[in-house]
C-alpha cells in the first residue's frame, strides 16, 4: 500500500504564519528562503473551532499548552527564536512586557517579563533561542491568552480549570477501541468516517507459522493491533498493559465508564473494559501447558484498508521464555485489579494463568523466536539457519536474554503480590538489585522494571530491608542522575521535557530522542511521578510534579514544531495538532486522540534512495525530518517505502499506553 503525505510544517511569524507545505512525492525548492518567501500569507487566528469576539494576530513563536493548565500546576510559556532547522528563514524577538489576556474580554489578568533561557544561548536539541514566560501565579478557572505587548501578537486560547484535560483523555483511550482486531467499528460507538466491519475473521482459524510442522489450528482472534499495522505481540502488549492497569490502580476514582465504547454504561471503569479486551487475547494464547506464543500476523508487510478487506492468512508464532513470563506478569498484575472491582471469577482465570505460564517459563529458560530474523533450529537432527518473515520487527528485541530476565523480575513482583507466595519473594529479594540501582533505578528506560520495584516496596510481606533499599535507591536516582530532577534545576532542556539514554560507547548520558521518543517522554514524566506515588521526598513533592507537567505540555505543543502530539485535536481545543501519521488504515485522516511515534534525529528515507538511480518515490530535498536538530526531526506525514515514515509518525499501543498513564496524574 502506498500513502500520501498531507500537511507539512509550520512556521509562524509576528503578524503572519508562515506555512510550508510540501508533497514528499515532489522536488522542494533548493532556495529554503525563497520557497519560504512565497508562501507567507497573512493570517489572524483565532482558535480553530473556538471563536472568540477578539481580533489579534497570533504566532507559533509563543508555545502554551493547547488545551491549557489545571488551576495551581506551573505554567510556563515558551517563546523561540529559530536559528537552524526547516523554521530558521525566519526570526522573532520577543518584546519585554508579557500579559495574560482574558479570551472573552480581553482584560489583563497578569503581567511580566520573559526570561532568557541560558542567557542568550542556542539549544542544541532544538537549533532555538528561548525564552520563558513564567505565569504560574495565575490560577483562577477561565479561557486566556499570551500576549507580547510590543510586538503585537499572541498565543492561540488556552482554558485554566481542573478539568482541562478531560475529554482530551477520553479522545486518548478511544484509540485502543479502534485498534480492536475482530471487533467492528460500528455508529454509534465510531466516529463517522472511521467505521470498519469485523476484521481479521480468519484469526479464529490462525495457522502455525511453519508449514512443515503439524500444529494445531487456533482461535487467536480480539486483542488489539500493536500500531499502524495489523500484526498482535505479546512482548509489545506488556508495557502498555501496565501502565493502564497502573493508572487505574493509582487513581481509580478518575477513570469514567462513558468513553462511547461498547462497554461504557455497564459499571465498570473503560479503561479496565479495553484492557480486558487484550487479556481475553492473551488467555487465547496461552497453551493447556502454560506456555504462552509469541505473535499473530501475515507472512507479508502489506495491508488493507479498512482492515476487514484483508483476507490474508493469518499464522501464529511458536511460544517463548520471554513471551510466557510476560504474559505471567499481565495476568498477575491484572487479577489484582479485576479482584479489586468484584469481578472475582475472571482475577481467579487471570491468577491461575500467570502461576501456569511462570511455572512453564521457569522450566523452559532460553526459548526464543525471532519472527522476523534468521532462527536457528533443528531439522532431521541437525542445527540449521531458518529464515522466518511473521509481522514487522522483531518481538525478541535485541537482547532476548536480557529482556526475559526484566520480565521475569515483574512478574515475580506481580505475583507475590496476587498470591503471598514465598517463592517469588525469594527470587525478588535475590535479584532485585540486577534490576534496579543507584544509577538505573529511575530511568524511563526501564519503567516496568522500576514499577515493579516500587510495586514491592508497598506489597504486604515485603521484606523490609529490600523495600527499604529500593527507596533509597530510587530517591538517589532522581536527585543525583543527570537524566532525572538535575536537568530540570539545571535548566537543561529549553522545552522543560528533558529525556536521555545511556551511551554504553562513550559512559555517559546523553539527550537523545530516538524512534519512539514521545514513549520515553511519557515514561520520564512517570519517573517523577513516581515520587509522590511513594511520598519520596515528601517536602519537595511539588517540583517532582513540576517537572512531570512539562512534559504533559510538550505533548500539548510546548515543543519546537508547536505540535500537539495527538492526531486531529481541533474540536478539543489544540490549533496545531497532527493531521496525519503512519497508519494502514486512515494514516492521512486519523481519529482524534492517536499518539504518533514522535520526533526521531536518526530518520532516513530508505537506503534505497541514497543510490545513484533512487527509486522515484524519492524526494531529495524534504524540508523534514532529515537533517535536522534532533527535536525539529520530525513531519506530519504518511508514507511507504521509500520514505519510510513509521519511523517518525507510527502511532503504538505502547505510546498511547505511556500517555495515557502520564495524563491521568493530572485528572
Amino acid at each position: 500500500m502506498k500513502f500520501y503525505p498531507v500537511l507539512g510544517v509550520f512556521i509562524a511569524m509576528m503578524s503572519f504564519t508562515l506555512m510550508v507545505e510540501a508533497d514528499v512525492n515532489k522536488e522542494v525548492d533548493k532556495d529554503a528562503n525563497e520557497k519560504a518567501s512565497s508562501l507567507i500569507k497573512n493570517k489572524s487566528l483565532l482558535g480553530v473551532g473556538r471563536a472568540s469576539k477578539l481580533a489579534y494576530t497570533t504566532t507559533q513563536f509563543i508555545k502554551v499548552d493547547q488545551f491549557g493548565y489545571q488551576n495551581v500546576d506551573e505554567k510556563v510559556a515558551v517563546i523561540s527564536n529559530p536559528q537552524k532547522g526547516y523554521n530558521n528563514v525566519v526570526s522573532f524577538t520577543p518584546g519585554k512586557i508579557y500579559q495574560v489576556r482574558n479570551w472573552d474580554t480581553n482584560a489583563v489578568v497578569f503581567t511580566g517579563t520573559p526570561v532568557s533561557w541560558k542567557n542568550g544561548a542556542t539549544h542544541d536539541q532544538s537549533g532555538d533561542k528561548v525564552w520563558w514566560f513564567d505565569f504560574s501565579a495565575l490560577s483562577a478557572p477561565g479561557s486566556y491568552y499570551v500576549y507580547d505587548v510590543d510586538r503585537k501578537v499572541g498565543s492561540g486560547r488556552f482554558e485554566i480549570n481542573n478539568t482541562v484535560y478531560k475529554d482530551v483523555m477520553k479522545a486518548a483511550m478511544r484509540m485502543l477501541y479502534y485498534q480492536r482486531s475482530g471487533f467492528a467499528k460500528t455508529a454509534p460507538y465510531a466516529d463517522p468516517g472511521y467505521t470498519d466491519g469485523e476484521a481479521y475473521i480468519q484469526d479464529k482459524k490462525c495457522h502455525f507459522y511453519d508449514s512443515t510442522k503439524i500444529m494445531p489450528v487456533k482461535d487467536l482472534s480480539g486483542g488489539w493491533f500493536d500500531a499502524g499495522d495489523f500484526n498482535k505481540y505479546v512482548n509489545y502488549a506488556w508495557d502498555p498493559v501496565l501502565d493502564l492497569l497502573l493508572a487505574y490502580e493509582q487513581k481509580p476514582t478518575v477513570w469514567r465508564d462513558d468513553y462511547n465504547i461498547p462497554e461504557s454504561g455497564n459499571g465498570v471503569p473503560d479503561i479496565l473494559d479495553e484492557v480486558q479486551y487484550e487479556l481475553n487475547w492473551l488467555l487465547k494464547m496461552q497453551n493447556d501447558d502454560g506456555s504462552i506464543l509469541s505473535v499473530v500476523g501475515t507472512n507479508h508487510h502489506e495491508n488493507a484498508s479498512p482492515p476487514s478487506k484483508d483476507n490474508s492468512e493469518r499464522f501464529y508464532g511458536k511460544a517463548t521464555t520471554q513471551a510466557t513470563y510476560a504474559g505471567a506478569g499481565m495476568f498477575a498484575l491484572a487479577a489484582i485489579q479485576f479482584d479489586a472491582v468484584g469481578q472475582k471469577t475472571y482475577a481467579a482465570t487471570l491468577k491461575k494463568a500467570a502461576i501456569s505460564a511462570w511455572n512453564w517459563a521457569s522450566l523452559n529458560p532460553g526459548v526464543i523466536f525471532h519472527n522476523d530474523e534468521i532462527n536457528i533450529e533443528v531439522v532431521n537432527g541437525q542445527k540449521v539457519e531458518v529464515q522466518n518473515y511473521l509481522a514487522a520487527g522483531d518481538q525478541e528485541g535485541g537482547a532476548p536474554d536480557w529482556a526475559t530476565g526484566r520480565k521475569k523480575y515483574a512478574a515475580a513482583v506481580y505475583l507475590f503480590a496476587a498470591t503471598g507466595n514465598p517463592a517469588y519473594q525469594a527470587f525478588i529479594d535475590e535479584n532485585y538489585t540486577d534490576n534496579f540501582s543507584d544509577t538505573a533505578g529511575a530511568t524511563a528506560d526501564y519503567i516496568p522494571e522500576t514499577d515493579a520495584s516500587l510495586y514491592y516496596t508497598k506489597t504486604i510481606g515485603a521484606t523490609v530491608a529490600v523495600k527499604n533499599d529500593i527507596l533509597q535507591m530510587y530517591v538517589n536516582s532522581m536527585q543525583k542522575g543527570v537524566n532525572n530532577y538535575p536537568s530540570v534545576s539545571n535548566k537543561t532542556d529549553a522545552y522543560r521535557a528533558y529525556i536521555s539514554e545511556y551511551n554504553w560507547d562513550t559512559g555517559k548520558w546523553e539527550s537523545i530522542h530516538n524512534w519512539g521518543s514521545n514513549v520515553v517522554k511519557a515514561h520520564q514524566a512517570i519517573v517523577y511521578l513516581n515520587m509522590r506515588q511513594y511520598n519520596l521526598d515528601s517536602a519537595n513533592i511539588k517540583k517532582y510534579d513540576n517537572a512531570a507537567s512539562g512534559f504533559v505540555h510538550y505533548f500539548h505543543g510546548v515543543n519546537p514544531n508547536s505540535k500537539t502530539y495527538l492526531t486531529n485535536m481541533d474540536k478539543y481545543g489544540a490549533e496545531y495538532s497532527v493531521k496525519s501519521l503512519y497508519h494502514a488504515w486512515f494514516g492521512a485522516n486519523p481519529p482524534p486522540g492517536y499518539v504518533p511515534g514522535g520526533p526521531n534525529q536518526h530518520y532516513k528515507k530508505n537506503a534505497d534512495c541514497y543510490l545513484p538511480n533512487p527509486p522515484a518515490g524519492c524526494t531529495s530535498n524534504i524540508i523534514a525530518p532529515e537533517g535536522q536538530p534532533p527535536q525539529k526531526s520530525w513531519r506530519d506525514f504518511s508514507a511507504d517505502y521509500p520514505l519510510d515514515s513509521w519511523t517518525v509518525t507510527e502511532p503504538q499501543i505502547l505510546s498511547q499506553g505511556a500517555y495515557v498513564r502520564m495524563l491521568s496524574k493530572f485528572l
